[in-house]
């Protein structure tokens, strides 16, 4: 018996607009803690010109105290801007982008599944996305499905949030050398219909590591297509 269970057949995805846009507010909120967090470097900065403020103000009196204040009035107004400013930017960036989006129909009938090998994503064979030769791509012809298999080593990022496990993975044209990006949301309501997320958290975990996406360059959905 394996340790981790695996799904028999692909599940039902039946992702709603809703939560695709859910999935990526989570995402986005996740990772905003990152973005306007101060580094030990700058606190350290910070620091020194807030003693040397002090000391100025303690050992100078008069106009020429002004500078010292301004030091501090300074540090605060870094602060409230690294800190607010930078947040209150980058929401706005994102709500832009969301606003421009929306899922895409595919996703709508998209089954999928956990297989020791990779996800099994299955799709209408009228559906289904070109794809590179590095999805490992067994076909399943008859029943008007094909399925393709992202392997564990092609997921690049992995994130979980309190609704969803968000997925990019990124794989490599062997004819073209182009490398192509994608990425995957499973809601942890599939859970119902005992989908295996323990399995899949412990496959990330293994073969990816620690979960996180990298939006300092791109604080927005970077990792979501965008509409052409």
């Amino acid at each position: 018996m394996a340790l981790y269970p695996y799904t028999l057949q692909p599940i039902d995805l039946n992702l709603t607009e809703e939560e695709f846009r859910q999935a990526q507010l989570q995402l986005f909120e996740s990772n905003n803690q990152t973005l306007t967090k101060i580094s030990v470097k700058i606190w350290a900065i910070l620091a020194v010109i807030v003693v040397l403020a002090i000391i100025g103000l303690v050992m100078v009196s008069g106009y020429s105290t002004i500078i010292f204040w301004l030091m501090l009035v300074g540090v605060v107004l870094f602060l409230v801007a690294r800190t607010y400013g930078l947040k209150w930017y980058v929401k706005q960036e994102f709500e832009k982008q969301m606003a421009s989006q929306s899922m895409p129909a595919e996703m709508q009938q998209m089954k999928i599944g956990v297989q020791q090998h990779g996800i099994v994503m299955s799709l209408p064979a009228a559906n289904l996305p070109q794809m590179p030769r590095g999805y490992n791509q067994p076909l399943v012809r008859g029943t008007g499905m094909q399925q393709a298999v992202v392997k564990w080593n092609n997921v690049s990022n992995w994130q979980e949030t309190p609704d969803f496990i968000v997925m990019m993975f990124q794989v490599k044209d062997q004819k073209t050398g182009e490398v192509q990006q994608g990425s995957q949301i499973v809601p942890k309501r599939l859970a119902q219909q005992r989908f295996p997320l323990e399995t899949l958290r412990h496959h990330l975990q293994e073969e990816v590591g620690q979960q996180g996406f990298d939006l300092k360059d791109k604080p927005t959905d970077k990792y979501f297509a965008q509409n052409p």
